[in-house]
């Protein structure tokens, strides 16, 4: 017995030492993806709306310069860049005009109102269209890029400032109360409805859905805070009757046909709650639940896919961003592997129909700064940013990140119409029924190469092809989309080699469910 036993530890040592040695040598073991289309997502009858980004507020930013705007509409929205379908278009509430305490260069919007008065209980306006032209400038000409396929959303951080309880469209003096009026709710929905509706008739831009709110049951939204607009709602009442009275407000000005989103909030678990507590009018008013992903766990995003589909609506991931890392010495691709795998996770167990971005440019460099403000400047490269891209107003140039050409290995080959895939291990894929290819994008956070195999024997038929596009290592050096040499399948499975701290997109063609 007592040289058995020895026997037994003797082999463990040896697999434990060989263990030790392989992670040593970063050799890594291999894995298996499987594609399962029966991991499809369900909403959209199936078909994804594509990626995007907030137009709050970098547009703001660059939108006074024709040059700065054409180069970001062709880098982000034409086929050839990004490719990007959605736009969040970010209708400002606007501040009170002797107000001054927003730092940021980018982030007060104005908005289209003028000569507000309140007299006898009730609100009046004018309107000035010639306002927030940067951001409208930049998003006529994104829009030109692709008009077949881009999406346009309204949306509002705020009510405008005379509507507030606070007297200042960046909150309440209490973060965590409402600070719309209890008289002002039509108001509201009235001015942005007004909104919508000259948006169709002057510049042919058609939202295709509106919501009223931006992370309402917060604290994050105070008076005179020194960042942007924001508004809370609590959750039941007060977000019921700004969605029931936008609806009424679109629907007078015939714009039955733009959908209604709801609630945006910024945590996934706390979009639960917020839907949970709509009342049923208001319930029947949304199309679509939209979610930040800045927290929640896996779990939560399970439970809002599944809440979404039992409740028959359609469900985008409509903003994240972060300055996070990941990656073996990853360098500059670090910060584009955190965004490779935060967009893997949302599709994975979301599987929304569109994932979109906060900011696609989060900093800007000028040594003038703008409206007596001073700019962030350029980003550490070797760490984590918000934004995929910096503009740099001296020169004119929008300068480019790994980061930018990773979200471009998920957003140039997944496209509008395709279907989401749920695949794990690092990987999501997608379904491209019209031209029968399964559309794979994997990530390697090693030090190492990693042999990986993709199975997708569940498929009725695949063909023999597998073309490969890689983003890694640097800007100055590395890899930007490279075309590399094709795969081949040996069945209904092929092996790849995923390389070391990578971003990986593989097309298998002649696929049929």
């Amino acid at each position: 017995m007592k040289a058995f036993l020895l026997l037994l530890l003797s082999v463990s040592y040896v697999i434990n030492i060989d263990k030790n040695l392989r992670e040593t040598l970063q050799l890594g073991a291999s894995q298996t993806i499987n594609i399962k289309p029966i991991y499809k997502s369900n909403f959209n009858n199936g078909k994804f709306e594509g990626f995007g980004t907030s137009f709050c507020w970098w547009p703001n930013r660059i939108g006074y310069s024709d040059v700065l705007a054409e180069k970001a509409a062709q880098l982000f929205y034409d086929k050839k860049g990004l490719g990007l379908t959605i736009i969040r278009y970010n209708i400002g509430g606007g501040d009170d005009p002797t107000h001054n305490h927003i730092t940021r260069t980018d982030s007060e919007i104005p908005g289209y109102w003028a000569n507000p008065k309140y007299e006898n209980g009730k609100y009046s306006w004018d309107y000035d269209w010639n306002k927030d032209y940067n951001q409208r400038n930049v998003l006529l000409k994104s829009v030109a890029k692709n008009k077949d396929e881009i999406i346009v959303e309204g949306f509002s951080n705020s009510p405008p400032y005379f509507m507030t309880n606070s007297g200042c469209s960046s909150g309440n003096s209490d973060a965590g109360k409402d600070n719309l009026k209890s008289d002002a709710y039509t108001p509201f929905a009235t001015y942005l409805a007004d909104v919508a509706r000259q948006f169709k008739t002057l510049w042919g831009i058609n939202f295709q859905s509106m919501t009223p709110m931006n992370e309402p049951y917060t604290n994050y939204w105070g008076a005179f805070s020194n960042k942007q607009e924001g508004c809370h709602f609590d959750q039941g009442n007060s977000q019921s009757n700004i969605i029931v009275e936008l609806r009424k407000a679109l629907d007078e000005r015939n714009l039955k046909d733009i959908q209604i989103s709801a609630t945006d909030e910024t945590s996934v678990n706390t979009q639960i709650t917020s839907y949970n507590k709509l009342s049923q009018q208001a319930k029947k008013s949304i199309t679509r639940i939209d979610t930040h992903t800045y927290g929640g766990s896996d779990s939560d995003r399970d439970h809002l896919r599944v809440l979404a589909e039992n409740e028959g609506k359609n469900l985008w991931m409509s903003e994240v961003d972060g300055g996070g890392v990941e990656g073996t010495n990853a360098g500059e691709m670090g910060a584009a592997l955190w965004l490779a795998n935060r967009i893997i996770t949302d599709l994975n167990l979301l599987r929304a129909s569109s994932w979109i971005i906060w900011q696609l440019i989060d900093n800007h460099i000028s040594k003038d700064g703008y409206n007596g403000k001073k700019d962030s400047g350029m980003v550490n490269l070797n760490g984590g940013y918000w934004g995929v891209a910096v503009a740099d107003h001296d020169k004119s140039e929008i300068i480019l990140t790994q980061k930018y050409y990773a979200f471009g290995q998920f957003s140039r080959y997944i496209r509008p119409g395709y279907t989401i895939i749920g695949a794990y291990n690092g990987a999501v894929a997608a379904y491209d029924s019209a031209g029968k290819r399964v559309i794979i994008v994997a990530t390697n956070t090693d030090g190492s190469d990693k042999s990986t195999e993709f199975n997708l024997s569940t498929f009725s038929k695949v063909g023999s092809k597998v073309s490969v596009i890689r983003t890694s290592g640097s800007m100055s050096s590395g890899e930007h989309w490279a075309e590399l040499s094709p795969l081949s399948t040996n069945g209904k499975v092929f092996e790849a080699s995923l390389k070391a701290n990578s971003v990986t997109t593989f097309i298998v063609e002649g696929v049929e469910e």
